[in-house]
């Protein structure tokens, strides 16, 4: 049986919204876009260890998926950018005609059935990368098995969290944590069987 796991930028108050570049994501007139650039170096060590650390497949949301293939399948050459380009990859979207990037699959239709289906065969974990409107499927059909979760010392104010109102409720046990040297923090959370 496979697992769901999310790694996510979240903000001190929650924000995931558009953290790595600016006019990342200005759906819903967010502004603030690019709000972890001073960290970006310090979190990219921190996801890297985790990438690193064992096999895994990608599932992305449309625009996170928009984002990652048209930079990581023609990225010059490293272990992040072999991994990336290697590892299966699932996306979903009712509007993309052809994934486009090599080991990608479409999703679309019955996304929940899908994955559900996906996940009773066997591979590795599928990881999210941001795809906050995915992370909120998912959280409603309680899908997620494991948050790795990287918090920015900063308060965004506005934009989309994470965990949207009303989040359902979870148990979660911390098993992992490692900071930067900036202050980023790394926690990685699973989920508990209360």
């Amino acid at each position: 049986m496979r697992e769901i796991s999310v790694l996510t930028f979240v903000s001190l108050d929650g924000v995931a919204q558009g953290p790595t570049q600016p006019g990342e994501d200005p759906s819903g007139g967010f502004e603030h876009s690019g709000w972890m650039a001073e960290y970006f170096d310090d979190a990219m060590e921190l996801v890297n260890a985790e990438l690193m650390e064992a096999p895994i497949s990608f599932l992305f949301g449309r625009k996170t998926y928009d984002m990652f293939m048209p930079h990581w399948s023609s990225a010059p050459k490293s272990p992040h950018a072999e991994m990336l380009n290697k590892a299966p990859k699932y996306v979903v979207s009712n509007s993309l005609k052809e994934p486009g990037w090599a080991n990608s699959r479409l999703i679309k239709g019955d996304v929940v059935s899908e994955l559900k289906h996906i996940l009773t065969g066997e591979g590795p974990r599928l990881q999210v990368h941001g795809s906050i409107e995915l992370v909120q499927t998912l959280l409603e059909h309680d899908l997620i098995n494991e948050f790795r979760l990287l918090t920015f010392p900063v308060v965004v104010g506005a934009g989309r969290k994470l965990f949207g109102e009303p989040a359902p409720p979870l148990a979660l046990k911390l098993v992992k944590s490692q900071m930067s040297e900036k202050g980023v923090l790394m926690s990685v959370y699973r989920r508990t069987s209360s």
